[in-house]
């Protein structure tokens, strides 16, 4: 019988979505989530879609087979600016773009027999979904952890909307690659910030995540310790407030530098000589977003004030000035300079001839600020700086924020490089947010029963300007729900990754009308078990998931306060070396690889090729080569169908040689399969140990019909994971009952990995000379007496001195001669 891939997988795809063989319920088994980041319906799958995908169907199945009930889920995160781009290029609404994609790529997920519960399947972009992403919104927003905020904002003047800090990548929109420049818009938040101390105290509850991403959501939320200082401002009652984390080089501020987009500047400008070039400066830095702005490769600029401030500790006078690198939503906007002690500092001063005023010393000596051609930032001895002087500067630290409070001068403070996070975007394809403005009661809360706030269809794609939701008059107006009177709506939508932060809880109960989720299925699936995607997602979505599901369990929606157990990042897909990409011309299309060799190849392949966590690099000679050992299972199935008898037994203590080596092949690979897929996800070793057992099968020349029927049938489970259409259809073949994925997982039998003897390498002064074959549990004594009395090592020793003999217990033994 010949291999058809094509008919069978047909065959099996058809019958598995006939008999809603992977739809689950919660029921008494222990529980077991396993999920994969949903895609963005783009419309077609790529190999890097396989790969992820690939990697969970193994888990889930193995799971399922072990006796978990698998929730495993599929859906769509159907929101974003491709959609808007389609509409304005080809006339396409962006609801039937984007339905059309989710149907076609529904169809390539199924052409790869993956095992999902399609009955739980969510798009993001459909109004039974977002209904109720617009009432978590207002759960935050009658909370307080929503507001809105007059913020200068990164701007993307090709997409026209606004972007998060993390989607500008090197200065550049991530989506179109248009470099970002600064707005000043009214723009809606959420808290994250109120969560900072615990989303980061809590990295420490994530075991199962890998110590790369947790080193990067800890460094993203940026926790500093140091103290907040007051600088009067000469001339006038204002202070202007620094943080700082270095408070032992108070002493040494030479200069102060300010955000030119602080709401201070144009007070302190006002009127000074340098007012101009101040204004001109800051029309510069609107254009030069944050990251541009800050990085080190940018040189450092600025401009003098004409004000000066008055240091706290001191009494010196120091001027003003506007910097670029200074931002002014990380801790106050205006930053204190200490050149002698801050490498960016002495840049800086030199560049504008400011005075440098050392105040740590290696040893303690005076240094003379002005000689100095570099800044000193190792540890040191407090100098010049009062009665601190002589102290190692580590321990003038808490003595000196100490002596600042005494002084009401300022206090010790925690600060945060994260930031709130930004969800308003000037787009129409978005979860629209669900807030009225009336003159007379301001920003409104929509009703729960007035939800959801559904997007208009009257709107115009232009690509230019305002959001399409602005042309729309149906949606513009609305009655306020306070007192009636005709009032706004909010134009802005949400950001997508509000849709993706809170997914995973509708997957536990999807078709729920009442409520976005019930607690008792939430609290029955949560958390996620296994969560598998990139690693480009770790201070992205990752950590606006955790944020979200904290708020949730203090609100009491769900018990869980953090969403994924255990997370695994895979790889890249490469192809020469480089991430496949259509402007390299080194694309390979799923479709393609599944139309010549079948989706069974294609998972084998990208399973079998790297380990999961690993970049994987495409050969077609391997894809080739999967093809082949496949066929090389299904003709050895055929060829021994006959033989398979599932009440057959045998008596392990009357087998051949033989008999007991393909015995001890089989409980090996069973056992390691078992460990590699359980514990360590190396599912490439997990197929290289079935690829040996294959090997031992063709090699066998004994005739013992149950044992090939054993091996037979834990084969043909031990690969169903991987390859699920092939090994249903030779598990049919062979009688088996019910579907090869519902049977256990195999277990081995320690005996057997034992053998009655094992091979030894003899080797004279390291070199090997001769093997032999001795009883397993022979001394070392009587080994190293066999050794010598070999007919070949006693040739070689003959007339030498054995100065010693070195035995590694069941694999070598060495004799030194000379």
């Amino acid at each position: 019988m010949n291999y058809d891939f094509s008919q069978i997988e047909k065959k099996w795809q058809k019958k598995w979505s006939e008999t809603g063989a992977f739809s689950v319920t919660e029921n008494d088994k222990p529980k077991y989530y396993t999920l994969e980041m949903f895609p963005y319906p783009s419309g077609k799958l790529h190999m890097g879609h396989v790969r992820n995908y690939s990697i969970g169907d193994v888990v889930a199945r193995y799971k399922h087979m072990c006796g978990y009930n698998v929730l495993h889920p599929m859906g769509w995160d159907s929101f974003g600016l491709p959609a808007e781009n389609a509409a304005i290029k080809n006339g396409i609404a962006p609801k039937k773009w984007t339905l059309s994609n989710i149907d076609n790529m529904r169809e390539q997920l199924s052409e790869l027999g993956l095992s999902y519960d399609w009955e739980r399947e969510v798009a993001t972009c459909k109004e039974d979904y977002y209904k109720w992403t617009q009432w978590l919104f207002l759960q935050f927003f009658k909370n307080n952890l929503a507001y809105k905020k007059k913020s200068f904002v990164n701007w993307c003047p090709s997409c026209q909307t606004v972007l998060a800090n993390e989607q500008v990548v090197g200065g550049h929109c991530e989506r179109c690659k248009t470099e970002v420049g600064k707005k000043d818009l009214e723009q809606w938040f959420f808290k994250i910030t109120d969560y900072a101390d615990r989303l980061l105290a809590d990295i420490d509850k994530l075991d199962g995540w890998p110590e790369k991403v947790k080193t990067m959501q800890a460094n993203w939320i940026g926790k500093s310790t140091g103290a907040q200082v007051d600088f009067a401002l000469d001339g006038s009652d204002k202070k202007l407030t620094v943080f700082t984390t270095r408070p032992d080089t108070i002493y040494g501020v030479s200069y102060m530098v300010i955000a030119p987009e602080h709401p201070l500047v144009d007070e302190l400008i006002k009127g000074s000589e340098t007012e101009e070039e101040c204004r001109a400066f800051i029309h510069k830095m609107q254009f030069l977003n944050e990251i541009a702005r800050t990085s080190t490769d940018t040189e450092k600029e600025g401009v003098f004030t004409g004000r000066y401030v008055i240091n706290p500790l001191n009494g010196a006078k120091v001027p003003l000035y506007l910097a670029n690198y200074v931002l002014l939503d990380y801790g106050t906007g205006v930053v204190m300079a200490v050149p002698a002690h801050d490498q960016r500092d002495f840049d800086f001063a030199k560049k504008y001839n400011l005075p440098i005023e050392a105040v740590i010393s290696p040893d303690g000596n005076p240094i003379d600020g002005s000689t100095l051609t570099a800044a000193f930032e190792a540890e040191g001895i407090m100098i010049n700086s009062a009665h601190f002087n002589g102290m190692s500067n580590q321990e003038a630290m808490p003595k000196i924020i100490d002596y600042i409070e005494e002084q009401g001068i300022g206090e010790r403070k925690v600060n945060f490089r994260l930031r709130d996070w930004l969800i308003s975007r000037q787009r129409y394809w978005g979860a629209p947010i669900p807030i009225i403005y009336c003159e007379d009661c301001g920003a409104v809360a929509v009703p729960d029963d007035q939800l959801p706030v559904l997007l208009p269809e009257d709107v115009e794609f232009t690509g230019q300007g305002q959001s399409p939701l602005c042309t729309s008059e149906s949606f513009l107006h609305a009655p306020c729900p306070k007192c009636g009177k005709m009032g706004r709506r909010e134009m802005d939508t949400m950001d997508t990754f509000v849709c993706s932060s809170w997914y995973f809880l509708r997957y536990c109960d999807p078709k729920n009308a009442e409520e976005a989720f019930s607690k008792k299925a939430v609290d029955y699936w949560m958390n996620v078990d296994q969560y598998i995607g990139g690693v480009e997602h770790a201070i992205l979505h990752l950590l606006y998931a955790r944020f979200f599901t904290k708020v949730l369990h203090d609100l009491g929606y769900v018990s869980c306060d953090e969403p994924f157990k255990n997370l695994l990042t895979q790889g890249m897909v490469l192809k020469d070396g480089a991430k496949m990409s259509k402007s390299l011309g080194n694309v390979v299309s799923p479709e393609e690889i599944v139309g010549k060799y079948g989706a069974d190849t294609a998972r084998l392949f990208i399973l079998f090729a790297a380990p999961p966590e690993r970049d994987l690099e495409w050969s077609d000679t391997a894809v080739e080569g999967s093809f082949r050992f496949i066929n090389r299972v299904f003709r050895y199935v055929d060829d021994h169908k006959a033989q398979v008898s599932f009440g057959a037994s045998y008596d392990a203590s009357a087998l051949s040689s033989a008999d007991k080596e393909l015995r001890l092949v089989l409980n090996n690979t069973v056992k390691r399969a078992t460990e590699d897929i359980g514990v360590r996800f190396n599912f490439n070793t997990a197929i290289s140990a079935v690829m040996e057992l294959v090997n031992a099968l063709y090699a066998y020349n004994g005739d013992n019909a149950a044992l090939i029927s054993e091996c037979v049938c834990k084969l043909i489970v031990l690969l169903a994971p991987f390859v699920p259409h092939v090994t249903e259809e030779l598990w049919e073949m062979i009688g088996g009952e019910g579907s090869v994925h519902d049977q256990s997982w195999p277990t081995y039998d320690e005996s057997a990995l034992v053998r009655d003897e094992i091979e030894v390498v003899l080797q004279i002064n390291g070199k090997v000379k001769e093997k032999m074959m001795v009883s397993a549990g022979t001394s070392e004594e009587d080994i190293i007496a066999a050794a010598l009395a070999n007919e070949k090592i006693a040739q070689f020793i003959e007339g030498k001195q054995v100065l010693k003999t070195i035995v590694v217990k069941g694999k070598l033994v060495n004799i030194v001669v000379k």
